[in-house]
């Protein structure tokens, strides 16, 4: 068995994740990977054997806006890894377009919540082995921008939307996950787990791949350097690796400075981050995905 971190990183071929591996693969972290996509699993692979030839990087495959392939996949690591140090929770979709899962799910709440928060829960008994792990939430500061919370209604709302009106469902998957993270933290504490989730900040990535216009307007971002990914993969990778970080939990980190943040309201609040988590606990226990 390795002896280096093991380090799950979801949606890891890719934007943030990519780069997040990239730098982990350079400190000889073993990488465990989620990814959808065949051909780009070798293309990630090839690319992290170039810059780290000694680094050991496995791919699990599955869609993360299905729960059934969450389970799955967490399972998979579970039976293979019975202890792991690091998850990284980063795969995230910004959709401009309502779409429901063959489970029923809206795509987005499936991919940016309901995934992690389940993925998290599969891989917790491997986590508390490692005795000091880490648990890394991509969360967004467009958690601001969240509209009107309704629980548990907002769970499993399906109405269409336009492209205007998908900032604010982006934005309130991004909170649940921020409200996620602090009760998760209050809920192992003592066990050597920590939880963090962080704002990456405005990063051209493939987040807005949907928009038509998405090419031209990553081009000229470039060009103005606008956007620079580098800088949400690092604030990423700090909160993985720098002491700093140890023993801290239930926080919220702002990309650049690596200075906590407030959330907004009501990210902060004690009893809806608790009926957030009963509500997806139920629902996701009602659907058959926990026990």
């Amino acid at each position: 068995m390795t002896t280096h971190p093991i380090v799950v990183i979801t949606g890891a071929t890719s934007g943030l994740g990519q780069l997040v591996a990239i730098e982990l693969a350079k400190r000889g972290t073993h990488l465990l990977l989620t990814t959808r996509s065949r051909k780009k699993a070798e293309t990630t692979k090839k690319m992290l054997g170039n810059i780290a030839p000694k680094t050991e990087v496995e791919f699990y495959f599955g869609d993360l806006s299905l729960m059934e392939d969450v389970r799955r996949i967490g399972n998979e690591i579970k039976t293979s890894y019975p202890k792991i140090d690091v998850l990284v929770n980063n795969a995230g979709l910004h959709a401009f377009e309502q779409r429901i899962t063959s489970e029923g799910f809206a795509e987005m709440i499936a991919v940016n919540y309901l995934a992690p928060w389940l993925l998290s829960h599969t891989l917790q008994q491997p986590l508390m082995k490692s005795g000091n792990a880490r648990i890394v939430n991509v969360a967004s500061e467009a958690s601001r921008n969240h509209g009107k919370l309704k629980l548990p209604e907002d769970l499993i709302n399906t109405s269409t939307f336009t492209s205007r009106g998908s900032s604010a469902i982006y934005g309130k998957t991004k909170l649940f996950d921020i409200m996620f993270t602090a009760e998760l933290a209050r809920q192992l504490t003592g066990t050597g787990v920590t939880v963090n989730a962080l704002n990456p900040g405005f990063n051209v990535t493939g987040l807005g791949r949907e928009l038509w216009f998405a090419s031209m307007l990553e081009r000229i971002l470039n060009f103005l350097r606008i956007g620079d990914p580098r800088k949400g993969a690092d604030i990423i990778t700090r909160l993985v690796v720098e002491p700093q970080y140890q023993g801290v939990t239930g926080g919220y980190f702002n990309v650049g400075t690596g200075n906590s943040i407030v959330p907004v309201h009501p990210g902060g609040d004690i009893n809806m981050q608790n009926k957030l988590w009963n509500d997806t606990s139920e629902l996701l226990q009602r659907r058959g995905f926990i026990g």
